[in-house]
């Protein structure tokens, strides 16, 4: 018998990852920060209107998509790169500009596939540590670890899983000292905080911005994102890219989920007066909490994290445990207030046993 293959030297030092997603259905998910009372009616009806089984015999085709979104974001055709979910937003931008042993700045902790991404494609990952006592983004800190070598820099604004954000000051910053890198601004979750550097692309041609259609629009099945960075930078990264890597359905979705702008206005809004209801309802029980720009808030347990965890998910409730990256802390994924009513009230008699 042969020996087996023996994969690159990036691939064997990765960490696997694997997120907890199973046995989630019909509990209260408040634990992925997705929305959580569905993508808009309109969405479900498209695609009923557009699948047909002559539709899934063609390979997609993007071009009414890609005007439609270039004009909804107000960017040009060309400006936009559109792709299955952030994650292979992230993915291509690392294969288009990130080389074996390139030097990496990334945020701890942030969301975990910009250090795998990085790490698969051979980098070499530097982070810099959120302040520990508020957990707000070290602005100064951050801009003097920028090397001349630096290649690329992945921050998410607002940041997961801290919920603490950055103004446009900051970000021009660190696009200024880091002239020769590509910067992502990941904004997953701008919608509830309102801050975007996408102004800014025509300005900076090192600027890369991302959005997402798993969040606010309640698409994550979907697996469908935005990248968007000057036309020059587009041109590079669909090289990059695989012709047919977003399916002709969440192409659809995403069509007409642009179109019911007061489905997700209404759901912001519903979401900012629950995420108050989090706050004062752990302020009630003397449980420290961070301030949160986005849908999520991050809390502090101690040594009860795990144990607070396990117990709502027997009670049907569903939170996530940030404790192994921030000792004692979990998230919980703001819903609708009587969402949020349920988890406080079953977090209540959990916490006075």
């Amino acid at each position: 018998m042969s020996k087996g293959l023996t994969p690159r030297p990036a691939v064997q030092k990765i960490a696997p990852y694997h997120p907890p997603t199973g046995g989630r259905e019909g509990k209260l998910r408040l634990d992925f920060n997705e929305n959580t009372v569905g993508c808009s009616p309109k969405v479900i009806e498209y695609l009923k209107e557009k699948l047909t089984a002559d539709a899934l015999t063609v390979y997609p085709e993007y071009v009414d998509a890609m005007r439609e979104l270039a004009a909804y974001f107000a960017v040009a055709p060309g400006e936009l790169l559109l792709s299955n979910g952030t994650d292979e937003a992230i993915q291509v931008l690392m294969n288009t500009f990130v080389d074996d042993g390139d030097d990496v700045l990334l945020l701890k902790p942030s969301y975990a596939m910009y250090r795998f991404y990085a790490e698969l494609a051979g980098a070499s990952v530097r982070e810099i540590d959120y302040a520990a006592a508020d957990l707000e983004f070290p602005v100064d800190e951050f801009i003097a670890a920028i090397r001349p070598s630096t290649r690329a820099i992945l921050i998410a604004n607002p940041n997961n899983p801290t919920g603490t954000g950055i103004n446009l000051d900051a970000i021009r910053r660190i696009l200024d000292a880091a002239p020769q890198a590509a910067v992502l601004i990941d904004e997953a979750y701008f919608e509830f905080c309102g801050v975007t550097a996408l102004p800014l692309v025509r300005q900076y041609p090192n600027l890369f911005v991302s959005r997402t259609f798993s969040k606010v629009f309640g698409m994550a099945a979907m697996r469908c994102g935005c990248l968007f960075s000057s036309v020059e930078n587009v041109r590079w990264m669909h090289k990059a890219q695989s012709p047919y890597s977003v399916n002709m359905l969440a192409a659809l979705a995403a069509r007409a989920a642009i179109q019911d702008r007061q489905h997700v206005a209404n759901y912001v809004k519903e979401v900012l007066a629950a995420r108050e209801l989090v706050y004062e309802g752990l302020r009630r029980l003397g449980i420290k909490f961070y301030p949160s720009q986005a849908n999520f808030v991050l809390f502090r347990a101690g040594e009860r994290a795990i144990p607070i965890r396990d117990a709502l998910r027997d009670r049907g409730v569903l939170i996530r445990d940030r404790s192994y990256e921030i000792p004692g802390c979990v998230r919980v994924t703001i819903g609708t207030r009587g969402q949020i009513e349920r988890f406080l009230g079953e977090l209540e008699d959990l916490w006075a046993r």
